[in-house]
């Protein structure tokens, strides 16, 4: 069987040929009113002025790339270098939440359910505003690396579950009968069976990790946001550069699901995907 499952094969049975008469005549006219509204948006910056080449000309300039480049790589090294602690962070409370220990277990518990539950801008501004008072200094890269990895460990820590979770029970009925303790049998039988299944969703939640990025204003870290707002700030093109930055957040993201799917082809994982297969 595919590693590619739609969503619709998944969750319905298939189309008849009339619904499939209506999904595509619906589709078309979907497709006209998103060129509609196009339209209309490209009309309406014409109107206001927004298309002049003094608010896209400086895209022709070196220096701007090079800026915003050096922005880019800024929040690719927060968003590294916060996904690498919320993977070890969702690791670790993933673990002490599946522990015999009752009380680890529950405070990992009512840890996992915090870092979930708190944005990860209100995280942001605990370590700008009150980690200081304490007479703690941190530099920005940390104080907006640290509150992103943390919010992203309570969710990590939940696929972590899921994936242990999923490993047939049996193996380890069998394991404990041959006298294995609940270490060894996590290290040796759950673990890797886990890490292979949740590696897609793994890699799909960086996705959220780089657009938590977006906030390091905040902290005055020079990411890709903190330097268009500078370019904004000299050529006074809001729109335009906006548009730019969209453009590479969803390269990026793009790039990072299709990332998600290679590994889990490779892992032999079942992909659900929005894309249309015909049955085999």
């Amino acid at each position: 069987m595919s590693a590619d499952v739609s969503m619709r094969d998944a969750l319905y049975e298939a189309p008849g040929p009339r619904t499939q008469r209506r999904v595509r005549v619906g589709t078309a006219l979907s497709l006209a009113l998103l060129a509609a509204f196009a339209a209309f948006v490209v009309r309406q910056f014409s109107v206001n002025g927004q298309l002049d080449p003094k608010y896209w000309s400086f895209f022709a300039r070196w220096t701007t790339w090079r800026f915003l480049l050096q922005g880019f790589m800024g929040t690719i090294h927060v968003a590294f270098m916060a996904g690498v602690l919320a993977i070890m962070g969702g690791l670790l409370l993933m673990l002490g939440r599946i522990s015999p220990n009752r009380p680890l277990s529950a405070i990992c518990h009512v840890i996992t359910d915090l870092f979930r539950s708190l944005p990860s801008l209100l995280l942001i501004y605990f370590f700008f505003l009150v980690v200081p008072t304490y007479g703690i200094r941190m530099p920005a890269f940390w104080m907006i690396t640290l509150p992103i990895g943390l919010a992203a460990s309570g969710v990590l820590a939940e696929v972590f579950r899921a994936g242990v979770n999923a490993v047939p029970t049996g193996q380890v009925e069998a394991a404990m009968s041959l006298g294995m303790t609940h270490g060894r049998i996590t290290r040796r039988i759950v673990l890797p069976q886990a890490l292979r299944i949740v590696i897609p969703s793994l890699v799909s939640q960086l996705v959220v990790v780089v657009k938590d990025t977006t906030v390091a204003y905040v902290v005055s870290y020079p990411d890709l946001m903190q330097n268009a707002r500078v370019l904004i700030s000299n050529y006074d093109a809001l729109v335009s550069m906006y548009f730019v930055v969209a453009i590479l957040y969803i390269i990026v993201n793009y790039a990072t699901n299709q990332l998600s799917i290679h590994l889990a082809h490779r892992g032999g994982t079942q992909v659900l995907s929005r894309v249309d297969e015909k049955p085999v």
